[in-house]
């Protein structure tokens, strides 16, 4: 493990000794506009120009090694375009007589490639919209922010949030019975995220979720509370889903991926304009999958579709409509149990389930729209709404008691037949003004707006996790497959054996909130602003109805103040200091086993660090030390039979230092990386967890993933490949400290090559992860229906994977 760390200390000592050199270009004669983007691409300077007023150019090729300035100077020769250069990274173009071209709205001209294109592949990304809901640049903000676009998902073939994850410092997954929800954030569990500015899933019940990456453009995790300008959340950290949105370029793509454990998956994109002049634009893409997995009876069928629509009625409107739907059946796994203080030595693909479970099913539907409207250059106004709706019925061959001592002997493990069901609905919207202005020597950018959440969720349980049934016990060491008479699962599951009846969650909240970013002398950058929050949090029980549930719902109203306050001071442009203080208010609806309800959850944070733009900006890279304290957390009550209650062990403790790192250090070298040292402990308590340290918060943990693109040996270009290690020291598995996680590195691998095949291109790509066979465990969750000590996941053996992709 030591060693692992210490290769990947040494990786990052390489990359930042490795200078930036001119760069080796290859630009043929082409569209002025296409040939600007594949400079910016190709050197990572930004261009900004007007591509309509260009169409009919060509430009003058350009071959070999060279520095920007020389590649404009040949590309322009002939045409009445020239160039300015208005920073060390940015360039101008403008007429030969001195004229700027006119930015219009509509063609969104940007800094360089448009991050967002659907064959954009940086891996470096200069703004990141959690950080401050506007287009602030990631090295003028002071916070912590990483973003893993588009094109490291495609590198890697992420199928799941938790693999897209693993490329960010301080981040695990705490997946539940297969979804794709929970993460641990900074030492501190989170199980909401949030899509397109607004909160996705969870509402406060944050009963599990699933998603699918196909329709994912970039996925950030902003550091620290957000409670500022995203609501209640976690102190740890927030999880933001991009998703695709139309292009007015036209793109279409269509891929077939195979792998091991019988994996096959499709996916497809297809983007562009609706009119002839742009106004209305379309998207559509989505997946299915259908996969085995590595654990014995469990599989995944699922279909993802998404549509999305963009109107833009004039140059300073626009209205976008997006509608998502997934469907998803399978079996849901809860790991292998615990013996002393690590997992049990069996098969990683045992399982304790049976050949008659019943099929677990799950459905989710998103509808979202955006209004944006510029009032001028300065100001813009916008609204967003969502709504979730979420449905998953699962039935399981439970330990039983699931959260008790339900392996006996350390051999046999004693199962009875639980079902549940939960649907959720929820609700959001938000609406926010944003400006800039002067005041004196001073730049200021205003962001004012409010939002509103509401969201109910039914909870149904039926059968029996708590009294074993004794013809279900099974032998770990020497399983028999089973295949229970279904008569016994009916009568198990029957209406009358639900123990705790109906449940019913509600959760709104109101929140008003504000933030200056004022910059003076172009070098310091203050930021100041805070939210009032209102919420109303209730739960109740029926053992009749959900409407009675619902007429009985004893509601708890709580209200707060989140300030934050940041500073950054850019020492030059490459490198800035940054400090930050920010809150978290976190109202909760858990309940004790006596009923009583609990103080809104509280968080600080303070935090300072550096951040450095290398290689041209090519390559962005944070370092940070943090200091955070949570208060009045919930955690399930184990010592009661209703899975629900919960009890509050008083404050935690999380500080650490973190180190994110992405981007490009030469056209042919890229990287994305990260390592986290997290030091979160328990420093409160009345219950016997005193020092303890927190489940699922190693203290040593990172990545490194490095791409090269062969691009100097024209025999060979379009082919590239790429390696990465994720390594994870030793965790505590469970919030009492029973029990460890062993430590693991894992190495994966890829190699692609792209050919043009006439107007299209084909990509063929293999993907290895786990190459070296390594035996690890990914994670406990409490959330999982069965106590960590029951619930292990282990991580999946070596993994083939394979992909063939038209792009047009």
């Amino acid at each position: 493990m030591n060693i692992a760390l210490s290769a990947l200390a040494l990786c990052f000592l390489f990359v930042g000794s490795v200078l930036a050199q001119t760069t080796m270009l290859n630009i043929p004669a082409q569209s002025l506009p296409e040939a600007l983007h594949s400079l910016s691409s190709q050197t990572g300077v930004q261009l900004l120009f007007n591509g309509t007023q260009m169409q009919d150019i060509r430009n003058q090729a350009v071959a070999g090694a060279m520095q920007p300035d020389a590649a404009l100077n040949r590309m322009l020769e002939g045409t009445s375009y020239t160039y300015e250069k208005s920073s060390a990274n940015t360039y101008v173009i403008k007429t030969a007589a001195g004229e700027k071209p006119v930015v219009m709205p509509e063609i969104r001209v940007t800094g360089m490639v448009d991050p967002d294109a659907p064959d954009n592949p940086d891996y470096r990304r200069t703004k990141a919209f959690s950080a401050t809901k506007t287009d602030a640049l990631v090295m003028e903000t002071p916070v912590s922010v990483q973003v893993v676009p588009r094109a490291v998902m495609d590198d890697q073939k992420s199928v799941t949030l938790k693999d897209t994850l693993e490329n960010v410092s301080g981040v695990q997954a705490t997946p539940t019975l297969g979804n794709d929800t929970g993460f641990n954030i900074r030492g501190f569990r989170s199980g909401r995220n949030y899509r397109n500015g607004l909160l996705a899933n969870g509402g406060n019940a944050n009963f599990p979720t699933m998603f699918d990456t196909a329709n994912l453009q970039s996925v950030e995790v902003l550091k620290g509370p957000a409670s500022i300008l995203f609501g209640r959340g976690e102190p740890g950290g927030l999880v933001h889903l991009t998703t695709k949105r139309p292009h007015a370029t036209p793109y279409y793509s269509l891929e077939q991926q195979f792998g091991s454990y019988d994996f096959y998956r499709t996916q497809w994109d297809a983007t562009g304009p609706v009119t002839q002049d742009g106004a209305l634009l379309y998207r559509f893409n989505g997946s299915y999958l259908n996969t085995d997995s590595f654990r014995d009876n469990i599989f995944t069928e699922r279909t993802m579709g998404s549509g999305s629509v963009t109107w833009r009625p004039t140059n300073a409107t626009e209205f976008i409509v997006e509608v998502e739907g997934i469907y998803q059946e399978g079996q849901a796994d809860f790991g292998i149990p615990v013996v002393g203080n690590r997992p049990v030595k069996i098969p990683v693909s045992r399982t304790f389930s049976d050949r008659n479970d019943p099929v677990d099913k799950k459905d989710k539907i998103h509808v979202g729209t955006e209004f944006s409207h510029q009032f001028n250059a300065n100001w813009t106004i916008r609204n967003r709404f969502l709504m979730t709706h979420y449905d998953q019925n699962t039935t399981f061959f439970n330990p039983a008691p699931a959260f008790g001592d339900a392996l006996r002997d350390n051999r046999f493990l004693e199962r009875n037949i639980f079902s549940q069901r939960h649907q959720s609905e929820l609700y959001t919207t938000n609406l926010d003004l944003d400006g800039k202005f002067d005041i004196g020597f001073t730049r200021h950018a205003v962001l004012v707006g409010f939002d509103y959440m509401r969201s109910q969720t039914r909870y149904f349980t039926r059968g029996d996790y708590e009294n074993p049934n004794p013809a279900l016990t099974v032998d770990i060491f020497s399983p028999v497959s089973t295949a229970t008479d279904p008569a016994v699962i009916r009568q198990t599951l029957s209406p009358n054996s639900s123990a705790f009846g109906k449940n019913v969650f509600e959760d709104e909240w109101f929140g008003v909130y504000f933030h200056d970013r004022i910059t003076l002398w172009d070098k310091l950058h203050i930021l100041g602003g805070g939210r009032y929050d209102w919420t109303v949090t209730g739960r109740a029980n029926s053992t009749v109805s959900f409407s009675e549930a619902e007429a009985n719902v004893p509601r708890r109203k709580d209200q707060g103040f989140s300030p934050r306050v940041g500073i950054l001071y850019q020492l030059l442009p490459q490198l800035s200091l940054f400090g930050n203080w920010t809150t978290s208010f976190g109202a909760s609806n858990g309940l004790s086993a006596t009923g009583a309800t609990f103080n809104p959850q509280r968080g600080e944070q303070f935090e300072a660090g550096i951040k450095t733009a290398l290689f041209q900006d090519r390559l962005i890279a944070t370092a940070s030390f943090y200091h955070i304290i949570r208060e009045n957390l919930l955690t399930p009550d184990l010592s009661t039979l209703d899975p629900l209650d919960s009890i509050a062990i008083g404050r935690q403790r999380s500080r650490g230092v973190e180190f994110d790192i992405s981007g490009r250090i030469t056209e042919e070298l890229s990287l994305i990386g990260s390592y986290a040292y997290t030091d979160a402990n328990v420093i409160r308590d009345n219950s016997g967890l005193l020092d303890n340290r927190l489940p699922q918060a190693p203290k040593h943990a990172g990545s490194i993933w490095l791409r090269y693109d062969i691009r100097k040996i024209q025999q060979l270009n379009g082919l590239s490949f790429g390696v990465g290690v994720f390594a994870v020291g030793k965790r505590d598995g469970d919030i009492q400290n029973t029990f460890k996680l062993p430590g693991y590195a894992r190495l994966d691998a890829f190699a692609a090559y792209r050919m043009k095949l006439g107007p299209t291109r084909l990509t063929a790509q293999v993907n290895a992860r786990n190459i070296l066979d390594a035996r690890y465990f990914e994670s406990t969750d409490p959330d999982s229906n069965v106590a960590p000590r029951l619930g292990v996941l282990p991580g999946a053996p070596v993994t083939i994977l394979g992909s063939l992709r038209l792009e047009y």
